[in-house]
């Protein structure tokens, strides 16, 4: 994977000294010229490249950075491509008028071209050099709250001071528009080669300004097959309770980059090695057991599976199916415990059971309305799914999250290896795909095995007294 890495990086690493220590940053600076690495323009967004020389030619620095430069060079087809400058927000806004301004903590400049869209942001610079520059202007300051998160970072900086401001060494490489080189100012390169994720600076201290480097850390791991610094992984688990401080809004569209981007079961894997799975789904993790085998953690292994492979091969997915198939079975013994509790019919047991876990999950992350009402249809049709007599079959699968539901049930009937969910996943996977003649045939196969539910008769409408002098 690294192969290409490797070759055109491994005369430039000779030139660095070997007695570094790795929790000690590494102030020199590489430079690979054109030659040497394998970044083409040809590669890059047009509407990044026309950024980029817009930028330049208005006599501003101009650099691509961060993932972009480190999927190039890793021979993948970037996402996203980021541009950093030495220009403000406002003068980049001054240059592109389909440009709007970002972000609190630190303003951003997104220049809009259609779907796409190029961030610039502007070279950061380190907020302790700054502490008179934070008395006189509120506007740049860097405020930090007593845990050490950052909560505002508008202190700008030069390019190494951005470097080092940056998460990841492999995400601290830079490709300039004005020469074409690729600038090294942490060391990114050695450990692109290694594979290797580690932290720039002091790990604690990086985390605590921003907990969510930690999950980041882990899909970077992930995603790109490595493994992280021992002194970048040392302190996760001990600082994995600060996650519960980051907005539940924020947390929820972390979870969909961990889960479903692709490579979401080694990212599980390692959210539950490094103990950060808890924090993001505690009504979860309740559940897990020693040896890993319950209904509930196979559940989980085979959906993200599922979703690995549909990913995998251009297919869609719905994060509304994955909510409701990871917490199935929280749910379904939450309704029997009220049940028997409450004294409930296990149908109002339920729906009951349906608002209490989706109020719980929703308290750790913020999943939208929009995705809980698909999540509730997908559950209540497990319910309906057994009743398919006469019409009722038909009706089901005009529902528009049949098929999620169907998907559940096949899910649950693997997991389970019960006889009657799986005899009721192989009808309902014939009964769809079969012709209207042989739908009839199966119909009425039911009828024969059994009596169909009766109806309830309505009854009579009462008729109102006859008066005595009528």
């Amino acid at each position: 994977m690294f192969t290409r890495v490797a070759n055109f990086c491994r005369k430039v690493l000779n030139r660095e000294t070997e007695n570094v220590s790795p929790q000690e940053p590494r102030q020199t600076m590489t430079v690979i010229p054109r030659d040497q690495h394998n970044i083409s323009r040809k590669d890059i967004s047009e509407n990044a490249l026309k950024v980029l020389y817009r930028l330049s030619k208005a006599g501003y620095e101009a650099y691509l950075v961060g993932g972009g430069v480190r999927d190039l060079l890793l021979g993948k087809k970037p996402k996203d491509f980021d541009i950093t400058t030495n220009a403000t927000p406002d003068q980049v806004r001054k240059l592109f008028r389909n440009c709007r301004l970002v972000g609190r903590r630190f303003r951003l400049a997104h220049i809009m071209f259609g779907p796409e869209v190029i961030e610039v942001a502007t070279f950061r610079g380190h907020h302790e050099q700054h502490q008179e520059q934070q008395a006189d202007n509120n506007k740049n300051a860097a405020q930090q709250a007593q845990n050490g998160m950052l909560l505002r970072d508008n202190i700008f900086g030069s390019i190494e001071e951005d470097a080092q401001r940056r998460d990841f060494s492999i995400n601290s490489l830079y490709y300039s528009i004005a020469d074409f080189t690729v600038r090294d100012y942490t060391g990114g390169l050695n450990d692109l080669r290694q594979g290797v994720i580690r932290l720039i600076g002091d790990p604690e201290t990086r985390y605590r300004e921003d907990p969510v480097r930690m999950l980041r850390a882990v899909r970077f791991a992930a995603k790109l097959n490595m493994t992280i610094s021992p002194e970048s992984a040392e302190p996760i688990p001990r600082l994995a309770a600060l996650l519960h401080e980051i907005p539940a809004a924020r947390l929820f569209e972390e979870s969909l980059k961990l889960l479903q981007a692709g490579h979401g079961y080694p990212t599980w894997r390692l959210l539950c090695e490094y103990q950060l799975f808890q924090p993001l789904f505690p009504l979860i993790s309740r559940y897990f057991t020693d040896g890993g085998d319950s209904h509930l953690e196979r559940m989980v292994a085979t959906v993200l599976k599922n979703t690995d492979r549909r990913l995998q091969n251009d297919m869609r997915v719905n994060p509304a199916f994955l909510f409701s198939a990871m917490l199935w079975y929280p749910l379904v013994e939450h309704a029997q415990k009220l049940a028997q509790e409450g004294g409930l019919t296990y149908f109002d047991a339920f729906a009951l059971a349906m608002n209490d876990i989706l109020d719980e999950q929703c308290r750790s992350l913020a999943i939208p309305k929009r995705i809980t009402s698909l999540v509730r249809d997908i559950w209540q049709l497990q319910q309906r799914l057994p009743r398919r007599y006469g019409k009722r079959a038909y009706k089901l699968m005009e529902h528009p999250k049949f098929r999620a539901a169907y998907d559940l049930l096949a899910l649950r009937a693997e997991i389970e290896h019960h006889a009657e969910l799986q005899r009721l996943t192989q009808w309902w996977g014939e009964f769809q795909v079969a012709a209207p003649p042989r739908q009839q045939v199966m119909l009425k196969s039911l009828d024969d095995e059994g009596p169909s539910p009766r109806r309830r008769q309505r009854r009579p409408p009462r008729r109102a007294p006859r008066r005595e002098n009528a």
